[in-house]
């Protein structure tokens, strides 16, 4: 049984988070919590939202009946939860209650907060909150990945935990994988990136043999080679470790504008341990 949070605004991109997890997770057994945080210093409702003049209640009860649409599958459980005060404490606490371990985020594809294509309450969740979290924007098709890209520089070892959160999202997928590293110059691995890349090498050897490959891209630019890479290979989901944040900053932090909108098409499953 598999306990997922959604949080929710009413917004359409929360509501295509919500239903791009009841896809992908179709055939597993999930309890979702659809949680909407009422944070204390609220005074209005997100343009976005459905019936923006209405009080919450029936706000609520709007998206009750919308979540009806979804209950058709036997293996899934849809539970509403109401809280207030401050986001991402919030999140923590529920995420600890409810023993969660996924956290789907909808997202409006871009954002001026701090010119990444999350806003500030995904950014603070990916970066606070030790839970995996999956990002999904108004711009993803709902359905399962095909391909997952896997971008990484090989400076970090990859715990059990990470790998096994990995496994299951390739398993339910049924995906291939693209292990990707972006150099600006010619490959030249410190001794740490070689064992890294050998340990994560030899485990996906062993579970997905011939379902995964490794390729190493030379590019002067790291985001406008992940953005092309994307687009020349149908990738359909991106994931990636939460404690390699240089690389994350690097991928995600003041994109242009083309790489934006490539990138906010995209799911991106961040990892934690």
């Amino acid at each position: 049984m598999k306990h997922i949070l959604i949080p929710t605004d009413f917004s359409a991109n929360s509501w295509n988070a919500l239903k791009y997890a009841a896809c992908l997770y179709g055939y597993d057994q999930c309890t979702f919590y659809v949680l909407y945080i009422e944070e204390l210093s609220d005074k209005s409702v997100n343009k976005n939202s459905i019936g923006t003049s209405l009080p919450i209640h029936k706000k609520l009860n709007l998206f009750f009946e919308q979540l009806a649409q979804l209950k058709s599958n036997f293996l899934h459980q849809f539970i509403t939860l109401r809280d207030y005060g401050n986001f991402t404490d919030i999140i923590k606490k529920t995420v600890d209650e409810k023993k969660i371990d996924l956290i789907i985020m909808g997202a409006k594809g871009t954002s001026n907060y701090e010119h990444t294509i999350f806003g500030r309450n995904t950014v603070n969740v990916i970066t606070k909150v030790p839970c995996n979290v999956l990002v999904v924007s108004d711009k993803v098709s709902i359905k399962k990945p095909s391909k997952i890209g896997f971008p990484t520089d090989y400076n970090i070892f990859y715990t059990y935990p990470i790998l096994k959160s990995l496994t299951e999202v390739l398993q339910i997928s049924n995906a291939t994988l693209d292990v990707v590293h972006v150099t600006q110059a010619k490959t030249n691995f410190s001794n740490t990136q070689i064992a890294n890349k050998a340990y994560l090498h030899d485990y996906l050897k062993e579970m997905f043999t011939g379902f995964h490959c490794f390729k190493e891209i030379q590019g002067l630019n790291i985001k406008e080679t992940i953005t092309t890479y994307l687009t020349d290979n149908s990738v359909e989901m991106l994931t990636m470790a939460a404690k390699n944040i240089n690389l994350f900053q690097q991928l995600f932090f003041n994109p242009s504008k083309s790489q934006l909108n490539h990138q906010s098409s995209v799911p991106l499953l961040v990892l934690h341990e």
